[in-house]
């Protein structure tokens, strides 16, 4: 029997985040009301910036949907889609609750402000320039969409994300892994299909380089943004 969308939410992601739910009740999470009103916001600005891109790169032909592995579609996107795009956050987030973040305090000067607006806007530039040929277009798109979100979060504390790096790098790398496998079992079982024309056909055997990309880019768009949240709290404070 073909695996579907629904079904791969089932097998990949609706059990992943009942442990992670279940283990973080007999847990202490540290500003828990913060840190979920944090990702509420993250959630709601995923579905708000990625469902635009997401629609536009299926009109594109960047991806496909297997026969008969989708149930209903809104605009172009399967029901599925919207899923992970609520989904995924929860998972990253959830995962990082359960790691308790180093006590480190750094300052950011408006020259580090800049340097951190300066790094996003480069990877939104080679994004750009990517996006101008056939074989690289999935994966400029990948970091020109990226690149304004990362500027943003890099203006606000890229120096205490570095000085929180271990912590940062657990907490993006686990759901990335676990991510890249799940993605490389859909793509095998066909429940997407990633255009040849787009990819560069860089990456590990049977999942593409762009892919990879895309869910480590994510990753850190919820993992820094709640890493930061509870620091800029302080500084207001």
């Amino acid at each position: 029997m073909d695996l579907t969308y629904l079904e791969f939410h089932l097998l990949f992601l609706l059990p992943v985040l009942s442990v992670l739910s279940l283990s973080l009740l007999a847990r202490r999470v540290d500003h828990w009301r913060l840190q979920l009103g944090g990702l509420a916001v993250i959630v709601a600005l995923a579905v708000l910036y990625t469902t635009p891109w997401d629609n536009y790169l299926i009109a594109q032909g960047v991806w496909a949907y297997g026969e008969g592995r989708v149930a209903g579609r809104i605009w172009l996107a399967p029901i599925g889609e919207y899923l992970f795009i609520l989904l995924q956050p929860v998972v990253a987030a959830f995962w990082l609750f359960h790691l308790r973040a180093p006590a480190v305090e750094v300052g950011m000067s408006r020259r580090d402000w800049l340097v951190g607006l300066a790094a996003g806007g480069v990877v939104t530039a080679v994004g750009a320039a990517l996006l101008t040929t056939d074989a690289t277009f999935y994966l400029g798109a990948i970091l020109a969409w990226g690149g304004p979100v990362l500027a943003l979060q890099w203006a606000v504390g890229w120096r205490y994300l570095v000085a929180v790096r271990r912590h940062v790098a657990l907490a993006v790398g686990v759901p990335t892994l676990y991510l890249w496998v799940a993605d490389w079992v859909a793509l095998r079982e066909g429940v997407w299909l990633i255009s040849d024309r787009y990819t560069t056909g860089l990456g590990l055997p049977g999942l593409p380089v762009e892919e990879m990309t895309f869910f480590l880019t994510t990753n850190l768009f919820v993992v820094q943004g709640l890493v930061l949240l509870p620091w800029v709290v302080r500084r207001w404070r």
